[in-house]
């Protein structure tokens, strides 16, 4: 099935807030944005929020293949960020890995 993408990984990860912070964790969470436009394996990095429940943010992740995503995963840069978050994050990110089938973009 990877084939079908070319390789490509996508990431699904859940981030839990601690309570009434969320707002600030989505700002804090723009260096994260600006640390991936750097990357140049890493395709997509969509930070979202649901507008019904404050209690977590969530990433899309699209990565040229299983190299850029563990290029990201391991960095120092991403793991002085994930440090940053701790006051505002309420643990660790839940991530659901997958494998691109088809789809538009792709």
């Amino acid at each position: 099935m990877s084939e079908a993408s070319g390789g490509k990984v996508a990431v699904l990860a859940k981030i839990p807030t601690q309570p009434g912070k969320r707002d600030e964790l989505v700002k804090a969470l723009e260096a994260a944005i600006d640390n991936a436009n750097s990357e140049a394996g890493t395709l997509l990095y969509i930070l979202h929020v649901d507008p019904k429940d404050d209690s977590a943010v969530y990433f899309y992740e699209l990565y040229e293949n299983q190299e850029a995503f563990t290029a990201h995963s391991t960095s120092d840069r991403f793991k002085e960020i994930g440090a940053s978050l701790r006051d505002l994050a309420g643990g660790r990110p839940e991530l659901t890995i997958l494998t691109p089938v088809i789809g538009k973009g792709l």
